[in-house]
């Protein structure tokens, strides 16, 4: 008898326990994120991704303390349409801003903001770049300071507040031009840059890169600041530090364009006792950035959000959240409309202004590379790989097997041998547009200047990509795993 009611005491204590748990226990807490996102940092422009002259000792110690991606891809190569994107986690014809100096509409969703409700301090300090309607996602603004933006990071860090989880949205105007130059930060020695095949070898592209090369080493010291200061404050293994690139470096046949060198971005993320140091070459998409945030934080995406959580693929790096990745060109100081499937060991670009250059201010004359290339063509002295923004008209369709050719130099499209491959590509990214909403416009933003930099007095914007089809209000992501 005794045995029996001590039996079913226990079982009353036990049931009570899990209906009220102990006083003591307290739930895990949420965990911080510093987000550092560069300007026209080409993805390969680090020493941990294989650039043998580059010197960023505190962004490689972040690739061996966390997970480096080789194969994470932007919606677009374009400054404000790829962080709308990338905030908003959908596409930039999706977002309302998909043209460069366009603005986020209201109502758009805020993976920041769904932090900041959920009792986050968010705060964005340096380049903005995507209109007062992103300005809910966060409780502080600030402008930033220094040549980089980034001289009150560390002020930031120091007096948040401390009773709450924090995100911080870094973002550095290093890369963009115009370069500025310190003392404080590696001087590069033009002779001993590698330059790439599509641009021309000549001095004025070499110092060029160097001057490049120099802002890109001011960042990686302003990380190793700021990892400095989460070790001082003890919160380094409660804080995910996440590194990535808006586009590709501003040079030509880079920024804005679909290839690699524009649309593939650096991307680094550790917090130590919780990523295993090593890398993944699985496919990732900027927009999967914001549900992988909102999942390691506890919260659910908003169902407007297009993008995919890759928490899977922190715990392991062969696990697999999309097959493919889609992205945009849009118009960016001219005139422009190709869109990009990345999927297997292939990349597919469908151009549908073929008669135009593929220009942007970064591979006109305006700039020294730009400069450079263009007298060489005047004087016949290019290759064919340097004479990519020279054609005109230019391939309605283009096919690269990225791992036979890195740069893409070499298009497929056409060749009996990749007939199945480019009908597959085409039919995926058809099904992307009718499904996400993607049109061409019939009244298309024309250039704002010609090639000597003369500007359209009174330039607007015209019809955007997606407007014809109210985009902005459909949810749909297109294929992922297909």
């Amino acid at each position: 008898m005794t045995s029996f009611f001590t039996a079913n005491r226990w079982i009353l204590l036990v049931g009570l326990a899990l209906i009220f748990p102990c006083q003591n226990s307290r739930a895990r807490p949420k965990p911080n994120f510093l987000f550092l996102i560069a300007d026209d940092v080409g993805w390969n422009d680090l020493a941990c991704y294989g650039n043998p002259v580059i010197k960023t000792p505190h962004l490689d110690a972040l690739a061996r303390s966390g997970m480096r991606f080789t194969e994470a891809y932007l919606t677009i190569s374009s400054c404000s349409p790829s962080r709308c994107s990338i905030i908003s986690s959908r596409y930039p014809h999706n977002t309302g801003a998909p043209e460069l100096h366009t603005q986020l509409p209201k109502g758009q969703p805020l993976f920041p903001r769904l932090l900041r409700n959920a009792g986050y301090f968010t705060v964005l300090s340096g380049k903005h770049h995507m209109g007062p309607n992103a300005n809910p996602a966060f409780e502080k603004i600030s402008k930033g300071k220094g040549p980089g933006k980034e001289d009150d990071w560390i002020e930031i860090l120091k007096t948040r507040p401390k009773d709450r989880p924090f995100f911080a949205w870094f973002a550095s105007t290093d890369a963009h031009r115009d370069w500025q130059i310190d003392q404080e930060n590696t001087i590069y020695d033009p002779s001993t840059i590698q330059v790439p095949p599509f641009l021309y070898d000549g001095p004025e592209t070499r110092q060029d890169l160097a001057n490049y090369y120099h802002e890109i080493s001011r960042i990686d010291a302003t990380m190793g600041k700021m990892v400095a200061e989460l070790r001082r404050q003890g919160i380094v293994r409660d804080t995910y530090v996440i590194f990535l690139s808006d586009n590709g470096r501003p040079f030509p046949r880079c920024k804005t364009r679909l290839y690699q060198s524009g649309i593939k971005t650096p991307l680094l993320i550790s917090r130590p006792g919780h990523i295993t140091p090593t890398l993944t070459r699985s496919l990732i998409s900027s927009i999967d950035i914001g549900p992988t945030v909102l999942e390691l934080a506890g919260l659910s995406k908003d169902p407007r959000m297009q993008g995919v959580s890759f928490v899977e693929i922190l715990k392991n790096p062969r696990a697999e959240v999309r097959k493919i990745a889609f992205a945009e060109q849009n118009w960016h100081v001219y005139q422009a409309h190709q869109r990009m499937v990345r999927s297997g060991d292939f990349l597919y670009i469908k151009n549908n202004f073929p008669e135009r250059r593929a220009l942007s201010m970064e591979s006109d004359p305006t700039f020294p590379a730009g400069k450079e290339l263009w007298a060489k063509e005047r004087s016949g002295e290019l290759t064919e790989s340097q004479r990519d923004v020279f054609r005109q008209p230019r391939p309605g369709e283009e096919l690269y097997q990225v791992s036979d050719d890195p740069f893409q130099l070499h298009n497929q499209a056409g060749k009996p041998e990749f007939h199945q491959e480019l009908e597959e590509m085409r039919a995926t990214l058809q099904v992307w547009s009718e499904e996400t909403g993607d049109s061409v416009p019939t009244d298309p933003t024309p250039d704002r200047q010609d090639i000597h930099g003369h500007r359209v007095p009174h330039h607007k914007h015209h019809e955007l990509p997606g407007e014809a089809n109210h985009a902005t209000r459909i949810k749909a992501a297109g294929p992922v795993l297909q």
